[in-house]
């Protein structure tokens, strides 16, 4: 789907500055920051600045179009992925990895708990990743 067909799905009205970055956020799996996605676009949009970028973040992570990750407590992250998963940290590297959730965290989602309806689910793991975990195997 297009980013312009996906911005509308989420009742959200496409702009240039939309469109560009929701093609970033659902091209770069990276779960990229406001400031990374600023520098990557403003080169293309001289007229973007970082309070439109967070804007629309925000927008969009209003309507359920993206997802907002605080799991390094220095940025928060974005992630045009917004089906059900979870998201791992490397503490080495830095870089953020999406995971699959297991079914019990997938039947929690669907089932009403003592009156309390669950909407979202965060599930952050942080520790080592396998291309970091190896280089330190070759190292020692």
């Amino acid at each position: 789907m297009k980013s312009y067909d996906y911005l509308i799905s989420y009742n959200i009205k496409p702009s240039v500055q939309r469109i560009a970055i929701m093609d970033y956020l659902l091209a770069h799996k990276t779960h990229p920051s406001i400031d990374e996605i600023y520098l990557a676009l403003c080169k293309d949009i001289p007229t973007l600045s970082k309070t439109t970028v967070y804007n629309t973040l925000k927008l969009f992570v209003e309507h359920g179009a993206a997802l907002m990750l605080t799991i390094d407590e220095k940025n928060a992250c974005f992630d045009g992925d917004t089906s059900l998963h979870a998201h791992f940290l490397c503490k080495k590297c830095g870089k953020i990895f999406d995971l699959p959730y297991s079914n019990e965290v997938k039947q929690v989602e669907q089932i009403d708990m003592n009156g309390f309806k669950v909407d979202e689910i965060h599930q952050y793991y942080k520790g080592i990743c396998p291309v970091c975990s190896k280089e330190d195997k070759e190292r020692s």
